[in-house]
């Protein structure tokens, strides 16, 4: 595949990548070649455009061998294994990181001209470049843009030699190259006009490129509650922002949903996007003290029937479950129930295996989100995916083990999760 030049090249780009104009991405350029192709792309996907702006650090003795990248931030990614072959003292590696630094602060400044650096956190990123030779620049632009909390990396490119795809495949979530001819040499033999492109058009192309204002803030009060289920009063917290179209409640395996951080952190993010949640305590703290309760999945369940009834008499919006380790088990059998008014499942690290039977008579569509790295509970996944009739998906966070700790791991669960629940929404509920 032959491109007259890179703007032809980025609306190629743009068109293949429009598949992703609905997860709202943030689109970055590697300056400097890539920012044209980059420009089109996020005009065709209607995205805020920015530049990524890395330095490789460069084993000393051997410039071209990379032990690191550094970012924007204070971002840095060190390959532990070439500082160790490559004996690399302290001093070796601040002597080449304080110079690359240096030089990364004054190409972003010149770059941006006073624009503010896009804040990636929680957000689908896609990395353009022109073309991939090595894969190395690629691969740590990627790895940089993850260590800032993008939630999902894409590197799109026009062309490429297919073994650098499979290296930037290995740190990216997603490839995507219009051609791999297994006749590569350069990135400029596949392109009529390759003419260098200077900084001015770099900051040219930034400034017509507008960016995505702020969403307006949404008036949402967090309320303590106390939960009627099964007659008992459970603790809770339930946070309804202005005109929300969903209210998502929460279900955690050691029955403190309440109280866990990472289900905190999801329930701000689905907050900011206009979703209700309820989060409480399925269990007593004298139950929880007996771990055998929290492999109740039964009673588990129909505390969470329970809950969400006591729910529908406090709002009208259409409830929604998010589970985590058993309490997704308990989500998936509550959901089962032929009268359950739950439009949308989302579970993550969960054991929904641990539903059993029930699994089939699930009708809400369900998202199954697990960590690539956490082995055990994929396999039970995969076997529990095979057992649901209902729509379903099971996404990997890359990386990810069982508590999703990596850096970008629970901003990815969260943009998952969100993006879940706005797009199954029942049809009275769409706004």
């Amino acid at each position: 595949m032959l491109f007259t030049d890179r703007d032809d090249a980025g609306r190629r780009l743009g068109t293949e990548l429009a598949r992703y104009a609905a997860d709202r991405p943030v689109v970055l350029g590697l300056p400097r070649g890539g920012v044209p192709v980059a420009f089109h792309v996020a005009h065709a996907l209607g995205a805020p455009l920015d530049v990524i702006v890395v330095r490789k650090l460069g084993v000393p003795y051997q410039p071209e061998l990379a032990f690191g990248a550094i970012g924007e931030g204070g971002v840095r990614v060190i390959s532990e294994d070439i500082v160790r072959r490559g004996r690399l003292g302290p001093r070796d590696i601040a002597s080449v990181e304080q110079a690359e630094q240096a030089e990364l602060a004054r190409r972003a400044a010149r770059y941006r001209a006073g624009r503010p650096q896009e804040d990636l956190r929680g957000r689908t990123v896609i990395v353009v470049d022109d073309g991939i030779a090595t894969g190395a620049t690629a691969a740590a632009a990627c790895q940089v843009v993850r260590a800032q909390g993008a939630a999902r990396v894409v590197m799109a490119a026009p062309v490429a030699p297919p073994d650098a795809l499979g290296r930037v495949g290995a740190v990216a979530d997603e490839v995507v190259c219009l051609s791999a001819p297994p006749g590569f040499s350069s990135v400029g033999q596949w392109y009529r006009d390759f003419s260098q492109t200077p900084d001015e058009e770099v900051v040219s192309l930034l400034a017509q490129s507008p960016r995505r204002p702020d969403p307006p803030e949404r008036a949402e009060v967090e309320v303590a509650v106390e939960v009627e289920a099964a007659g008992l009063h459970l603790p809770g917290d339930l946070t309804l922002p202005e005109g929300a179209g969903a209210v998502v409640v929460f279900a955690h395996g050691s029955g403190s949903s309440r109280r866990s951080p990472r289900n905190r952190a999801v329930a701000a993010a689905l907050n900011r996007a206009g979703l209700g949640t309820l989060l409480f305590d399925l269990l007593t703290p004298a139950e929880e003290a007996d771990r055998s309760n929290v492999f109740d999945i039964d009673t588990l369940a129909a505390r969470l029937a329970a809950a969400t009834a006591w729910l529908g008499t406090r709002t009208t919006a259409p409830p929604a479950y998010f589970g985590a380790s058993t309490g997704a088990a308990a989500a998936l059998a509550a959901a089962a129930s032929p009268d359950s008014p739950v439009h949308a499942v989302v579970s993550r690290g969960g054991r929904p295996d641990l539903a059993g039977s029930r699994l089939a008579g699930v009708r809400a569509p369900t998202l199954l989100i697990v960590g690539s790295e956490d082995h055990r509970v994929l396999a039970l996944n995969r076997e529990a995916q095979a057992r649901l009739r209902c729509e379903n998906r099971l996404e990997l966070v890359q990386g990810a083990t069982h508590l999703f700790e990596e850096p970008g791991a629970l901003h990815r669960v969260s943009a998952l999760a969100e993006r879940w629940f706005t797009t199954h929404r029942p049809p009275s509920a769409t706004r």
